[in-house]
């Protein structure tokens, strides 16, 4: 009588929780290997990028700043302002338009090689605690241990440089939205000068700290969407990290040399699963809790080294490749996401390249309605704010276009508009009742620079009710 093959065994709850639901902490083993090396390389260029950004300039502009309290965003030394939001918005459709295409093509393939939380948590907290307290192995016993000065040393010393590293990256992301001279005033002045300032740095610090200290691989399992976007986004054709079920199985200890054996070829070491970051089984297919980081392909490569077999047991791949040996198939569905990107960009790139350097915005002056003059004209009293978006001063005049028959006067100050910045004055127009036909008439406002029209404002004019019959 045969023995029955065992029942499939599925996962229905977290890694990093057991049934009752409590926490269990994962300790992976430190990751070697060529995807790991790439890896490195790849997160020391975008954190010299982060860390250096925000204290770069490019033609006297902040290479990146978001300044929301005085409306001012600049972006590879180009400003924008809030007049240009519909230029964000499209952007930020563009993006999740790319993330959408990327996911259904790639996977998660930005979790595990530029998410901001991989890179800070891989290679450079872990980092951290492999240096102090040692390999995955060593750590487990260690927080098994019970306390002694030696193990109070470790994690002193551990959370302290967590503590001043988090406070770096704190003062790093806040520079983004106040700035590095605004950064640097409050870094050198008393902390009662500048309270707010000071509270948002250390929260930031503080947040920073719980995230990698405490919370850790839980911002992607439990807190980012990114990953459940998964679910929706990848099908049979993605390129994930994946598990070669095909070759591997039945999976067994021993050895595969000399005479025929029925084993696949995974040898069940389980290097995968110990070296996994958020403490899967990468032979149970795509899951929830997979970043994509690599260090199971880096692992399994290892062994199959070892015990004299291909590698790429555990590979990018797709569950077709896997399964008919196809590579990534483009799909009708990624051809829609392409097309839509693709559109997204050029209506993004054209707008780019027809924005005005000069925007005016006219309103009416607060309070104020139409005044009847003894003259038999009516007057409006407006308030103009010009924005110069190039980097040169800017001295603009007003000229009303349309109707003809009306006078534009500036009542305030010469507009001229700084380099980057913005300029307001106030003006006046009056139209005689004669060559007025309705209570609000269509005004166009002209703003020159020299003899060169920079912008076009249209507004309306206020004025009594036209007598019936003129």
């Amino acid at each position: 009588m045969s023995t029955p093959p065992p029942r499939e065994q599925f996962r229905d709850s977290l890694a990093t929780a057991d049934p009752r639901g409590r926490r269990l902490w994962i300790y992976p083993t430190k990751p070697s290997g060529r995807f790991h090396d790439w890896r490195v390389v790849v997160a020391v260029l975008l954190l010299a990028f982060l860390f250096v950004a925000p204290f770069l300039r490019l033609h006297g502009n902040p290479l990146v700043l978001l300044d929301i309290v005085h409306r001012q965003f600049f972006i590879f030394g180009l400003i924008f302002w809030p007049q240009d939001i519909y230029l964000f918005v499209l952007a930020a459709i563009a993006v999740v338009v790319f993330i959408i295409l990327f996911t259904a093509a790639f996977g998660r393939l930005f979790c595990g090689w530029t998410c901001p939380q991989t890179i800070f948590m891989e290679m450079v907290f872990r980092k951290i605690e492999y240096w102090i307290e040692g390999d995955g192995p060593r750590q487990r016993e260690l927080a098994r241990a019970p306390m002694s000065a030696g193990k109070l040393y470790k994690r002193v010393s551990k959370h302290a440089i967590f503590f001043a590293i988090a406070f770096v990256i704190g003062n790093t992301f806040l520079a983004y939205f106040i700035g590095s001279d605004a950064l640097f005033h409050i870094m050198a002045s008393p902390p009662t000068d500048h309270m707010v300032g000071f509270s948002l740095m250390l929260i930031f610090s503080l947040v920073f700290y719980w995230v990698f200290a405490w919370f850790r691989e839980q911002v992607c399992t439990l807190v980012c969407p990114y990953g459940r976007l998964q679910s929706v986004l990848l099908d049979p054709n993605s390129i994930v990290v994946g598990y070669d079920f095909k070759r591997g199985e039945p999976r067994g200890p021993g050895s595969r040399k000399g005479a025929k054996s029925d084993l696949g070829d995974c040898i069940d070491c389980g290097a995968c699963v110990r070296v996994c970051p958020t403490g899967i089984d990468i032979r149970n297919g795509t899951q929830l809790e997979c970043i994509n980081c690599t260090a199971c392909i880096d692992a399994c490569d290892h062994i199959m080294d070892k015990v004299g077999l291909p590698r790429g047991l555990v590979r990018y791949t797709s569950y077709e490749g896997i399964t008919s040996g196809i590579g990534l198939r483009v799909t009708p569905r990624m051809k829609l996401y392409s097309a839509v990107f693709t559109i997204l960009v050029g209506a993004l790139v054209t707008l780019l390249l027809l924005r005005t350097p000069v925007e005016a915005t006219v309103l009416r002056a607060a309070g104020s309605l139409f005044e009847e003059l003894s003259d038999g004209s009516v007057r409006n009293l407006y308030t103009i704010t010009v924005t110069n978006k190039t980097s040169e001063n800017l001295p603009v005049t007003l000229r009303l276009l349309a109707p003809a028959q009306g006078q534009l006067t500036l009542l305030g100050p010469e507009l001229v508009a700084p380099p980057q910045g913005q300029d307001e004055s106030v003006f006046s127009i009056q139209i005689p009742k004669t060559a007025i036909y309705s209570a609000n008439s269509l005004l166009t406002i002209g703003v020159f620079s020299g003899a060169r029209e920079v912008a076009k404002v249209h507004t309306s004019f206020a004025a009594p009710l036209p007598k019936a019959g003129r």
